[in-house]
């Protein structure tokens, strides 16, 4: 299951939330978005669960928590739109 984690903290790296979301899982992968221009985060991340139960039991558990000083928002990740480019 991919899950989505918002409000995060530009200073978050990728073992802070592994770490958060471990304690209820294997974690099968984490991505911090990041500009493409400057390299900092903006501000929301994907992590990827294989149990999807173990996913659910995440985004519950670790929603609301602080990682890296700010209150995160998680939930399940909603499949991406493609836009067409013109």
């Amino acid at each position: 299951m991919r899950i989505y984690v918002g409000n995060l903290s530009w200073t978050a790296d990728d073992n802070e939330l592994r770490d958060a979301f471990a304690a209820y899982g294997e974690v099968a992968s984490v991505q911090i978005i990041t500009d493409r221009e400057t390299g900092r985060s903006r501000g929301f991340a994907f992590v990827e669960m294989e149990n999807d139960a173990e996913a659910k039991e995440a985004i519950s558990g670790v929603d609301n928590k602080e990682i890296a000083g700010r209150q995160v928002k998680v939930n399940e990740a909603k499949p991406r739109n493609e836009k067409p480019r013109y």
